[in-house]
């Protein structure tokens, strides 16, 4: 299906762009012949999942292929506890998906409203210092390249271009299927605390490596963390959810509806953030509960912002949080929006925020209708400090020059991309800035 082109706006409000057309291929034949049109008409193409990057690495000025109408599961192996979903499939349609079959994710980050193409292409993490993101759970995908060809990368077939696939920036091909494995289906049993943020960051390395998952969130103008420790069991364990109310008052009155007010008035009355920020750390957290998986790693976020986000070598997590700290202090800056900390273990995908070394992760966040760049480009200056690595679909300020430093096989990636996209058909302003022309 072919439509003209209207403006197309991502989540966060970044990003705006009218593509010249907007294709909505609903199999891998038909994305090739909207990739293999838009070659003969010596235009870009791009495929989006759901907008939310905070970046342009999604923008499609010229065809934009919507690939909502390639969704659902394509193949199950599970003797191997192995799903191929298309790559339009939303995260949050995976437990409905995957539980006939009794299996899970083996993490997930806090968002499900993106594309399991998106999510994986951009680097969506979660938290847990023995679990890698989500692209390491990728075994095989299939992309449509610059040529218009199918390519299929598996442990068997291409398997040298796996390791720049699991996480290409959709900048080597469009993707039309994943293959992932997964795991037994597992509860959760999660626990969440007020703690002294002092000995929340003398605590930090130990936790993030002892429990299966363990995050926490900051309140600038206070001196307290909120920590979620979250424990895998089996099934078979007693389950406690949250009470639907209880959950109600905390994850939607609480942290969304009175949230976004008090972020909307401090805008205009900067000074209300502090005490809020006070009264925030004693009515949140403490809850102790037992729910499926996804019910516990996800939360429903519905106030708008912008976000960047820093991995680091795990050790280095500490001493930069205590700068940001005292940045915000020393500037007088309010700031209405926890920073979250969280940790990954090391893989060996190419343009991995955790490629190569144990990670954490510390993330930044402004609330939509404020200016974002005077905060960010001075935590970006402490992150840079200490070797970080922007999260792709997240706000930064970073260039080629700049990445290749930090990335073992940066330039291995770019040969994999001058061998799929020789053309740059799949390119953009964000790709040609991120990797280079």
């Amino acid at each position: 299906m072919t439509a003209t082109g209207a403006v197309w706006r991502n989540w966060a409000r970044t990003e705006k762009i009218r593509p010249a057309r907007v294709e909505r291929p609903a199999d891998a034949a038909a994305v090739q012949r909207a990739v293999a049109a838009a070659a003969r008409q010596g235009i870009r193409v791009k495929a989006i999942g759901a907008g939310h990057s905070f970046t342009g690495i999604a923008a499609a000025p010229g065809v934009q292929l919507d690939l909502a109408n390639l969704s659902g599961v394509v193949a199950v192996d599970e003797a191997l506890g192995q799903v191929t979903l298309a790559a339009g499939t939303k995260l949050y349609e995976l437990p409905s998906l995957l539980r006939p079959y009794g299996l899970a994710l083996e993490n997930m980050g806090d968002i499900d409203r993106q594309t399991i193409a998106g999510a994986t292409s951009t680097g969506t993490h979660g938290t847990g210092g023995g679990f890698g993101g989500l692209a390491t759970q990728i075994v095989a995908l299939t992309l449509v390249t610059g040529a218009g060809e199918l390519l299929t990368i598996s442990e068997t077939s291409n398997p040298e271009l796996l390791p720049a696939a699991r996480l290409g920036l959709g900048a080597l091909g469009v993707i039309v299927d994943v293959t992932l494995q997964c795991v037994p289906s597992y509860l959760l049993q999660a626990v969440e605390r007020p703690e002294q943020l002092d000995a929340v960051l003398d605590g930090y390395l130990e936790r993030s490596a002892s429990a299966d998952h363990f995050e926490f969130y900051w309140f600038p103008h206070t001196e307290t963390a909120l920590t979620k420790t979250n424990t895998r069991l089996p099934m078979t364990a007693a389950r406690a959810p949250l009470p639907r109310f209880g959950r109600w008052v905390d994850d939607e009155l609480l942290a969304n509806g009175l949230y976004r007010g008090v972020c909307a008035l401090g805008t205009v009355a900067p000074g209300i953030v502090p005490p809020f920020s006070r009264l925030a750390q004693n009515v949140t957290g403490n809850r102790d509960f037992t729910d499926a998986s996804p019910s516990v790693f996800v939360t429903n976020r519905t106030v708008r912002f912008r976000e960047m986000e820093y991995a680091l070598p795990r050790a280095a997590v500490p001493g930069a949080l205590a700068e940001v700290k005292k940045l915000i202090e020393t500037r007088g800056w309010r700031i209405s929006f926890p920073v979250e900390v969280r940790s990954a273990a090391a893989d060996d995908n190419w343009l991995s925020t955790a490629h190569g070394r144990e990670t954490g992760y510390i993330a930044v966040h402004r609330y939509y209708r404020e200016d974002p760049h005077p905060y960010f480009r001075e935590v970006e200056r402490i992150m840079m400090a200490h070797d970080g690595r922007p999260h792709w679909g997240k706000m930064h300020y970073r260039d080629a020059d700049s990445l290749r430093q930090t990335y073992p096989h940066f330039d291995d990636f770019v040969a994999v991309r001058d061998r799929l996209d020789p053309e740059r058909l799949f390119a953009n302003e964000y790709l040609a800035r991120v990797l280079g022309h």
